[in-house]
């Protein structure tokens, strides 16, 4: 389909990116698949290629570009060659939102060089083992201290994307109770070290997909953060979560759309070179049919995934238009990744085909931000029901 919302500075920038991934990343990523989590060193790299950098302003380090649409490029990219770039797009869009927004200047003075430049790693944990969605119920606690130079940090937190190898984590914790009308009162965002007393990271999870990007638990005790490491206000967390939500659920929404145009590339491709009967699995007509309606489908998700993009460049993307964009995207993708891998046959199920690695990757973006039926209630509600 022909479109708009990219213009020649995003293709300049897709093409570095395309050879970028076919030179230092395709050649090292089943390595990285069986390790777990990509190595250190790599997120070096992509800091000197400018990614951490793009909507981080220019006197801290960065480009000062603000759009979201080269991290929809290298969304593109990285689903186009079947590969990911492990916890790094965790540190940009899941921790730099509330740097650039929350941050006072001399806190952006302190943390956004070294964000930039890939020296300090970061991850958001929100999270609970009990409480899933409702993160209005979470149990981890802060408490003031009396001389109120820091908070006392207490709890746990699970699915933490990039959590094993960050060096700092957004925490989401209670500093004070929930009001009797207000159950989301009382959240706090801490910027915490990784390095400080107290401080631990458990389980490297061993998941379904995503293999090559680290999720972790974290434990809390009597971890003293410097009040000076708290972002926004005291008891406003919930509301800033609330704030970066349609980003985030903008963010998998364009990376289902782009799942779903990989799967076709590499169903086309195998079903051009399989051979059964003595003939190729194209000249089927029930492989182009399949594939063809594949296609629509697809087509229809990018027009979604870019309407949505735009309106957020635009800063107009609403709430119930990020959910909208999300369950259709998502819903998309697991149908033409599901169909795409039929066509595989049983090479399908097999680890080496990208394939296989793309339908166990896919499934959770109908959990992550906000399950489908989270998003359906969302949608709900705006439309008055």
């Amino acid at each position: 389909m022909r479109r708009t919302v990219f213009n020649e500075d995003h293709e300049s920038f897709r093409q570095m990116l395309r050879a970028f991934i076919e030179a230092e990343v395709v050649p090292r990523y089943d390595q990285w698949f069986v390790d777990g989590q990509v190595p250190r060193d790599f997120y070096k790299q992509l800091a000197e290629l400018g990614l951490f950098g793009i909507e981080v302003p220019e006197e801290y380090g960065g480009a000062g570009i603000d759009s979201f649409k080269f991290a929809a490029v290298q969304t593109e990219e990285t689903m186009r060659a079947g590969v990911s770039f492990g916890a790094a797009g965790a540190h940009v869009a899941l921790g730099l939102p509330y740097l650039l927004d929350l941050g006072t200047d001399e806190q952006k003075r302190r943390w956004l060089p070294d964000f930039v430049s890939g020296d300090t790693m970061y991850a958001l944990a929100m999270t609970e083992p009990g409480t899933g969605s409702d993160l209005a119920g979470m149990s981890t606690t802060a408490k003031l201290s009396e001389d109120g130079t820091h908070y006392v940090l207490n709890g746990a937190k699970t699915f933490i994307t990039g959590g094993v190898l960050a060096d700092r984590v957004i925490v989401c914790a209670r500093t004070s109770p929930s009001k009797p009308d207000d159950r989301r009162y009382g959240i706090t965002l801490l910027n915490v070290d990784t390095s400080l007393p107290g401080y631990s990271v458990g389980r490297k999870l061993d998941k379904l997909g995503l293999r090559t990007s680290d999720t972790g638990e974290l434990a809390f005790v009597d971890v003293k953060v410097p009040v000076e490491d708290r972002l926004g206000e005291e008891n406003k967390g919930f509301y800033y979560l609330g704030k970066n939500l349609p980003k985030e659920r903008l963010s998998i929404a364009f990376g289902a759309y782009a799942q779903a145009a990989a799967a076709i590339r590499f169903a086309k491709q195998y079903v051009q070179d399989r051979k059964v009967f003595g003939q190729t699995v194209a000249s089927f007509q029930n492989t182009k049919f399949e594939l063809a309606a594949c296609q629509a489908e697809v087509d229809a998700a990018q027009a979604v995934a870019d309407r949505a993009l735009e309106a957020l460049d635009a800063g107009e993307l609403t709430a119930a238009e990020a959910a909208s964009a999300k369950l259709f995207c998502t819903e998309v993708a697991h149908r033409v990744i599901d169909r795409c891998l039929q066509l595989h046959g049983g090479y399908g199920f097999i680890n080496e085909y990208p394939i296989a690695r793309l339908y166990a990757d896919n499934r959770v973006n109908r959990i992550y931000g906000g399950t489908s039926e989270v998003m359906k209630m969302i949608i709900a509600k705006d439309m008055g029901l």
